[in-house]
Parts: C-alpha cells; sequence; structure tokens
C-alpha cells in the first residue's frame, strides 16, 4: 500500500475509532488490551494498542467512560472500562452520524442503487 493511501486509511480510522471504542465499551466493562484485541477481530488486524490509549484516556477525562483499576497476577493492575450514561449519548449520536454519512457516501457511490 502506497504512503498516500495509507495516510487516508489512517485518517479514515481516526474518524472511527471512537464510535467503535464506545460501542464495544457500551458491550460490557473492558480493559485496554482487551478492547484492542475485540477491535482487531472485527477486521483491525493492524490496530497498534497506542492508537486507542489517548482515546480511552479523553473518553475518560470527558466523562464518556469510568474506569477503575484491578489488580492482575500477572503484571500491573489493570484499568477497567465502563461506558457512561453521557458516553451512551455520545456512541448513538456517533452511530446516527457514521450512517447518515454512509448514506450519503452511498449515493454518491451508486446513485441509481444497483450494485457496481
Amino acid at each position: 500500500m502506497d504512503e498516500q493511501l495509507a495516510a487516508r486509511d489512517s485518517q479514515l480510522l481516526r474518524g472511527v475509532l471512537p464510535m467503535l471504542i464506545l460501542s464495544t465499551v457500551h458491550r460490557g466493562e473492558t480493559y485496554g488490551y482487551e478492547l484492542v484485541e475485540r477491535l482487531r477481530a472485527l477486521g483491525l488486524a493492524d490496530l497498534a494498542t497506542g492508537v486507542v490509549y489517548p482515546v480511552l484516556s479523553r473518553f475518560e477525562r470527558d466523562g464518556l467512560v469510568t474506569a477503575r483499576r484491578v489488580a492482575s497476577s500477572g503484571g500491573p493492575a489493570r484499568k477497567y472500562y465502563t461506558i457512561t450514561e453521557r458516553g451512551d449519548a455520545a456512541r448513538l449520536d456517533a452511530i446516527a452520524r457514521w450512517r447518515a454519512m454512509t448514506d450519503i457516501a452511498e449515493r454518491g457511490i451508486d446513485p441509481e442503487g444497483a450494485s457496481a
């Protein structure tokens, strides 16, 4: 993949990643690495852990998620994240905006509604 294409993919991921993180945390309490693994299982195989943690920190600071530390027998304490009511509202808003944008994109790609 050339560098321009990779940069565009990175920008697209940056736009959709917050919605995917909120949606994943909405399904149940999770810690950072587990969240990354769930996102990789969705098809984001090359997702770096360093991309997710800043988003989680911002969500915690903005009150979209809460976090609690739990001791781990196999290393440092894990930080478990839970979505808040405010975070769930942000998740629903992001999904609505995503669906509106993909609808516009679909109409632009295929104005007649026929498959390519």
